[in-house]
């Protein structure tokens, strides 16, 4: 069999092309930032056309993930469904579109505001596309259990808008309307998506490896997940529109966010998280879920403090980052080695290059939270986050995207 590195591989599968499509944009999104962030330190100038941060929360929020989205969408999405596999080539036009948006834009946020604007409309117009394509397979199905899916379907139409939304601020030079939409794609699209996946696939994949777990998995776990998303969502854009924040306000969220954080932190115990360790696999999907209830404890915290300071003390942006790199980001690592582990005729298990990529990734979250707390080192550890954060993301794209470009080990199809 003929195993050499090939682009036509590509094409086997829908996770193939757009995980590999995914590390690209990972990898380029990774080299960028930290390219600024060290020129920035030393003192070299880069031309702007957009403000580093609204480059930043763009690019992040909406540049790798949604590439990431329609490759497990597309895999797991329609055995959810129960509907007939799906072929990669349907998700060539999207990925090719996405692809040469992103590029537009990077290049246009040092060059000029048109061109990110340009580049957008093609992002929009490509996750718009796929998000009907996925909601014409979830229409279609017959499966008595659509609840998952539905609630993909929900968030995926709520990042088209969130993305169009951003199109519209760009247009207008409104940077508040682009800030609305990275905030609410980051909560309403981006995180409901990993809080519908985390509910289905973690107890289901914890019980299966370990015998004493049951796949304990209420409807309403997901409901809470998904609202108390949604409420910092909405608070989140509220606070662009409204500042500062009112005391009232504060207080709203630390009341919603402490039994949140205090719920999800104990979900994660409940789900496993001991029982997982020995797993590396497993321990990589539960790693990732403890971060969500540390970012919600964090929020609350930090909440708190603002609420009795009158908005002059936080932590930052430590809860955000907590969310992003830790919840989002390890889960995201998790979830697409195990795809792709699977999917390569290889065993479904953490080897100790997956392993050492995802360590890398933990020490990058830890020093980018603890930047946020501590302002003496900001620099040293903000700099040294981002470059373990790229070591990560580029290791994961050249470990992995070697295999999408090479045929099963196994011989099967796919």
């Amino acid at each position: 069999m003929d195993t050499t590195w090939r682009p036509k591989w590509l094409l086997a599968a829908p996770h193939r092309l757009a995980f590999f499509a995914g590390s690209v944009m990972l990898g380029m999104s990774a080299i960028w930032w930290c390219t600024m962030l060290f020129a920035r330190h030393l003192g070299v100038a880069v031309p702007w056309m957009l403000a580093p941060a609204t480059a930043h929360a763009l690019l992040m929020t909406l540049g790798f993930m949604p590439l990431f989205f329609a490759g497990f969408l597309f895999t797991a999405g329609p055995k959810w469904l129960a509907m007939p596999a799906v072929s990669a080539t349907k998700l060539l036009r999207y990925i090719t579109t996405t692809l040469i948006g992103w590029a537009l834009c990077i290049v246009g946020f040092h060059v000029s505001a048109t061109l990110v604007g340009l580049g957008m409309v093609l992002v929009a117009l490509a996750w718009s596309s796929v998000t009907l394509q996925f909601a014409t397979l979830w229409y279609t199905s017959q499966a008595e259990d659509k609840v998952h899916a539905t609630v993909v379907v929900v968030a995926s139409t709520a990042g088209a808008i969130a993305m169009w939304v951003a199109v519209g601020g760009l247009a207008l030079n409104e940077p508040i309307l682009v800030h609305t939409a990275t905030q609410g794609a980051l909560w309403m699209f981006v995180a409901t998506v990993f809080a519908a996946v985390s509910h289905r696939m973690i107890p289901f994949f914890s019980a299966s490896a370990v015998p004493v777990l049951d796949a304990w998995r209420p409807l309403w776990l997901l409901w809470c997940m998904v609202g108390v998303l949604w409420f910092e969502g909405v608070m989140a854009c509220v606070e662009f529109w409204l500042r500062p924040d009112s005391v009232g306000l504060r207080w709203l969220q630390i009341t919603v966010e402490t039994p949140a954080a205090i719920l999800m932190l104990w979900l994660a115990v409940r789900w496993g998280l001991v029982q997982s360790l020995k797993i590396r696999l497993l321990a990589m999907l539960h790693g990732g879920f403890l971060w969500l209830g540390i970012a919600l404890a964090l929020q609350a915290v930090s909440h708190a403090l603002m609420a009795l300071s009158q908005n002059q003390t936080s932590l930052g942006l430590a809860p955000l980052h907590a969310m992003t790199m830790g919840y989002l980001g390890a889960t995201m690592f998790a979830m697409a080695s195990r795809v792709s582990s699977g999917h390569s005729g290889r065993p479904v298990a953490a080897d100790n290059a997956a392993w050492g990529l995802y360590w890398t990734l933990q020490l990058a979250v830890l020093l980018r939270v603890l930047s946020a707390l501590w302002s003496d080192a900001f620099s040293i550890l903000l700099l040294t986050a981002i470059a373990a954060w790229t070591v990560a993301g580029c290791g994961w794209g050249l470990r992995y995207g070697n295999w999408f470009g090479r045929p099963r080990l196994d011989g099967r199809a796919g």
